[in-house]
C-alpha cells in the first residue's frame, strides 16, 4: 500500500502543490488534532483552514473534506460515532480521492467518506507542508491502515 499511497500523492501533487504553506500546516494540524482525538482542537485547525482557502481547481474538495472532518470531530466530541447529517463527497470530487468505490454496494459510504478526507488532508499536508514533513512521516502508517481496509476492493495483491 505503500506504493498506492505514492502514486496518489504524486497523482494529486500537480493540483494541490500550489496551496501555499501556512494553509498546508493549518490543514496539517488539523490532521494531528483529528487523529491525537482533541476534537475541539481539530474543529478550530479545521475552521482556520477553510478560511484561508481559495477557489481553485480540487479546492471544493479540499474544502469538503476538511468539512468532513470537522464534522465528525464534533460528533466525536458529543460523544456521538457520525454526524447527524455528514457533508459527502460528490462525483465531481472523485477524481481527487484516493478510494474510489462509491459504486460498490458493498462499502459503508459515510466511513469511506471519513477515510477519504484524511487521506486526501494527509497527502496535500505531505505535498505542501515541509514544516511537518519529519511529524507526517511518523504517522504514515495510520494512512497505509485506513488504505488496507480497502485493498481487497480495490483489487491490490
Amino acid at each position: 500500500m505503500e506504493k498506492y499511497l505514492n502514486d496518489y500523492i504524486g497523482r494529486i501533487q500537480p493540483v494541490f502543490g500550489r496551496l501555499p504553506e501556512k494553509t498546508a500546516h493549518t490543514i496539517a494540524a488539523a490532521f494531528f488534532a483529528y487523529k491525537f482525538e482533541l476534537y475541539p482542537k481539530a474543529r478550530r485547525e479545521c475552521a482556520t483552514a477553510l478560511g484561508n482557502m481559495s477557489d481553485g481547481e480540487g479546492m471544493g474538495t479540499v474544502k469538503t473534506a476538511v468539512r468532513i472532518i470537522s464534522a465528525y470531530a464534533e460528533a466525536l466530541e458529543n460523544s456521538q460515532v457520525k454526524p447527524e447529517t455528514p457533508e459527502r463527497f460528490t462525483p465531481s470530487d472523485y477524481p481527487f480521492l484516493a478510494i474510489n468505490l462509491y459504486n460498490d454496494s458493498t462499502q459503508d459510504p459515510e466511513t469511506l467518506d471519513l477515510d477519504n478526507a484524511l487521506i486526501l488532508v494527509y497527502a496535500i499536508a505531505v505535498i505542501a507542508s515541509p514544516d511537518d514533513e519529519q511529524a507526517l512521516e511518523e504517522h504514515r502508517k495510520y494512512i497505509i491502515t485506513i488504505l488496507e481496509i480497502y485493498k481487497k476492493a480495490l483489487g491490490i495483491q
